[in-house]
């Protein structure tokens, strides 16, 4: 017997499944957590430029805070811990990264995606060891954020060098 697809489990209509899967961006193929990334970047660009630094900071936290409902109740509507498509981890994560940078400006912003990507795919330690062993909402949100601080270090480093 062939297993159903999970995402034959979800509906956009749903909000929560909605917000989950980035408005869409995670359901684009291939790479949906570059999608989700992308699409967090250019909302987290706007948000910035409208919110400020200290603002943006906060809705990133409470991003984070909805963000480990809406991935554990996706998650679990889905059947699969954590599927590709669930990429509100993703927003949290680039807005993290784009609160760390000095301006709003293309290279930086272009910087800020890149590393994200760079860290959140390469998964270095404990990022792996964290996606693996936290089954719960918070499990798939914490290896984002622990990759955008990773990318938020190279920034700081970036910034002390130049």
């Amino acid at each position: 017997m062939k297993e159903e697809n999970p995402l034959k489990r979800i509906s956009l209509k749903n909000p929560v499944h909605l917000l989950a899967v980035g408005f869409g961006s995670g359901l684009l193929r291939p790479a949906p957590g570059t999608w989700g990334s992308a699409l967090g970047t250019l909302l987290g660009v706007i948000l910035l430029g409208i919110l400020g630094t200290k603002t943006f900071l906060i809705l990133t936290a409470l991003c984070f805070i909805l963000g480990c409902y809406l991935c554990q109740k996706t998650a679990d509507d889905m059947g699969v811990h954590d599927h590709g498509a669930i990429v509100w981890d993703e927003f949290v994560g680039v807005f993290i990264v784009l609160s760390a940078i000095p301006t709003l400006s293309l290279p930086w912003i272009v910087t800020a995606f890149g590393l994200f990507r760079f860290f959140d795919i390469l998964k270095p330690f404990p990022i792996r060891f964290f996606d693996k062993k936290l089954e719960s909402g918070f499990g798939i949100m914490v290896d984002d954020v622990l990759a955008a601080i990773y990318a938020v270090v190279v920034i700081f480093l970036i910034q002390i060098w130049r």
